[in-house]
């Protein structure tokens, strides 16, 4: 991104320097890239270059636009003046005896571009200092892909939820439809236990019944 950015700023500004007349004394001495998120406050720096009061004034170049001006100021004990679009709270120019600073308040995706500062030999401008500003403005779209994958993704988990819901259901199920057949052999076979009595023979010569066989009869037919 920031080789993106580089590049951009570097055609933009071989752009700048075409459109002025052909022979001017234009020279670039300082060059930066600066980038920045939406809200955010900008201070962009150009180094003051002359020795005597020089009318500075600051440019921007947006979308391979004509060159527009944004301010111009003369010395630091004066204020500076704006060009037409750029009088608001927004920007700020200021100058100390080595720096000209230009402040952007909130910056914006439209605050993207090529900004330099220069002065003027008689009719010819000669352009100093350029910095491209960049506005990081393509996070928006990342959100919204975001978004849209994040409710991809709980539709999956709402999805994935119910069929795991669905299998235990079913699964209860079959194992209640195999419980009464279960029970119903089980109910069958202890019957059948219950039916099976064993008699010892009595002999023809035997007495009463002994006290063991009467207490076994008696179990198993408690059994029944």
């Amino acid at each position: 991104m920031r080789n993106f950015t580089l590049m951009s700023g570097l055609l933009l500004l071989s752009l700048i320097v075409c459109v002025f007349q052909a022979g001017s004394p234009s020279q670039i001495s300082e060059f930066h890239t600066v980038e920045v998120q939406p809200g955010e406050e900008v201070t962009l720096l150009c180094t003051n270059f002359t020795s005597s009061p020089t009318l500075i004034i600051w440019f921007r170049v947006v979308k391979l636009l004509k060159p527009s001006c944004i301010s111009t100021i003369y010395t630091s004990s004066r204020p500076a003046s704006f060009c037409d679009g750029f009088q608001n709270d927004r920007f700020e120019v200021t100058s100390n005896s080595s720096t000209v600073f230009l402040k952007i308040r909130k910056v914006d995706s439209s605050d993207s571009g090529l900004y330099f500062c220069g002065y003027h030999i008689t009719s010819n401008p000669v352009i100093v200092g350029a910095t491209y500003l960049e506005v990081q403005v393509f996070l928006v779209g990342v959100t919204k892909m975001s978004v849209i994958l994040g409710g991809l993704t709980v539709f999956l988990a709402l999805v994935i939820v119910g069929l795991i819901v669905k299998i235990k259901k079913l699964q209860k199920a079959h194992v209640g439809e195999k419980n009464p057949q279960q029970a119903e052999n089980l109910g069958s076979d202890e019957l059948n236990y219950a039916t099976v009595t064993f008699r010892p023979k009595k002999s023809r010569n035997s007495g009463p019944a002994s006290e063991s066989e009467l207490e076994l009869n008696a179990i198993y037919s408690a059994t029944r």
